[in-house]
């Protein structure tokens, strides 16, 4: 019987890379609906390609252009925030959870219901409300898997063993566009510059994410949440080439390491079969013609927003959620010109410093309140320092 699937973020670019997937298994795999945010065109040509039942934008005013895109095709349309959460509730055996921001978070902890498998994307699941996301998951049921590529290769890499004979977990980090930059060439980059990626196709988000070193900050919450380490256990390591995206140190001093080409399509392929495997036509990996794989220590005097949110994590509470919501303020205002790249971490670190107390939230209600407040002091502080 083929898995039926329901994509949130269905027009981005892990939705992409989820569509090329399911197209190349058409006989795996059924799509029940698509879920994008504002762009009607990009929704219908993804709807359309993957033959699914429903297409929904999130974004109300949409609902016309979608419907127009979609005319004759016999794929119902819908839009707007009530319309999402209906066609999350839709019968499905798995949600690909792939809505960049906290915009996917509400949308997310709704589809964990009894017996659904979760292909998470969205770092803002467990960054913003962890606590409340993986006890919520565990009460229903719900198995998380993780879809980034660098949680991906860790949860292959740990394949049956427990937690309690782990010793340790590294994710990787090209380095980013400014890995060779001194400071004050970083401080200084405009977005163009940042959003030069040198292995990975992303949002504008994510990629200056990455650019800065707060991506992999971000990404060592996520694995705190998704198995159980504390900060002590989690590392990071600048990792140019994107080969290895994790490694599992063992308590007898073996390792495990997730290798692969950088291609979204491999953890993809790897979460929509679970625990069977896909045929993909990728590219292979061939260590040979590699030649040379190097590792780096991260050097947090150039890249202050990795030891920002290693902090976060080591603070805990709501600690995580503030850094997470004046990042994304504070990269807002980076791509709109407002402020400098080297302002991203200097502006977060301003508001983590002052509003970074408080206990975790107990809801998603109370993550999202306590988000909304963080945005708006950082928006206060955009307004009195820039």
């Amino acid at each position: 019987m083929a898995t039926r699937i329901t994509i949130l973020g269905a027009s981005g670019s892990v939705g992409s890379a989820v569509a090329d997937v399911v197209a190349a298994h058409p006989d795996r795999f059924e799509v029940e609906a698509v879920i994008g945010g504002r762009d009607a065109r990009a929704l219908a040509a993804v709807a359309l390609r993957l033959r699914a039942r429903l297409a929904v934008l999130a974004d109300g005013e949409g609902g016309p252009a979608l419907a127009e895109a979609l005319a004759g095709s016999g794929i119902a349309s819908a839009a707007g925030e009530t319309a999402v959460l209906e066609a999350v509730d839709r019968e499905c055996d798995l949600v690909v959870a792939a809505i960049a921001g906290t915009a996917g978070l509400r949308p997310t902890h709704r589809a964990l219901r009894a017996g659904r498998r979760i292909a998470l994307a969205n770092k803002e699941c467990l960054v913003t409300a962890g606590h409340v996301f993986m006890r919520d998951a565990a009460r229903a049921g719900a198995t998380v898997l993780p879809l980034d590529s660098e949680h991906n290769a860790l949860f292959q890499a740990l394949g049956n063993a427990t937690v309690e004979d782990v010793e340790a977990m590294t994710l990787t980090a090209s380095g980013g566009p400014f890995r060779d930059w001194p400071a004050q060439a970083i401080a200084e980059a405009t977005p163009e510059q940042a959003l030069k990626h040198p292995n990975w196709s992303m949002g504008a988000k994510i990629t200056v994410d990455s650019a800065g070193l707060m991506n992999k900050g971000l990404e060592l919450i996520e694995a705190h949440h998704l198995f159980g380490l504390p900060a002590a256990r989690l590392r990071a390591v600048v990792h140019p080439q994107s080969i290895v995206h994790g490694i599992v140190h063992f308590r007898d001093g073996s390792l495990a390491a997730g290798l692969a080409m950088p291609d979204m399509r491999v953890p993809v392929a790897h979460c929509l079969a679970w625990p069977e495997r896909l045929d993909m036509a990728v590219p292979r990996l061939d260590l040979a013609a590699m030649g040379c794989l190097t590792f780096a220590e991260p050097d947090t005097a150039r890249f202050p927003a990795l030891r920002l949110a290693r902090e976060a994590l080591e603070q805990g509470g709501a600690a995580p959620t503030v850094l997470n919501a004046a990042n994304e303020v504070a990269v807002e205002a980076f791509l709109a010109g407002r402020i400098r790249f080297g302002d991203i971490a200097r502006l977060v670190e301003a508001v983590c410093t002052h509003e970074g107390g408080g206990p975790a939230p107990a809801g998603i209600d109370e993550a999202l309140a306590v988000d909304l407040a963080a945005r708006e002091r950082t928006r206060a502080y955009l307004r009195q320092s820039y």
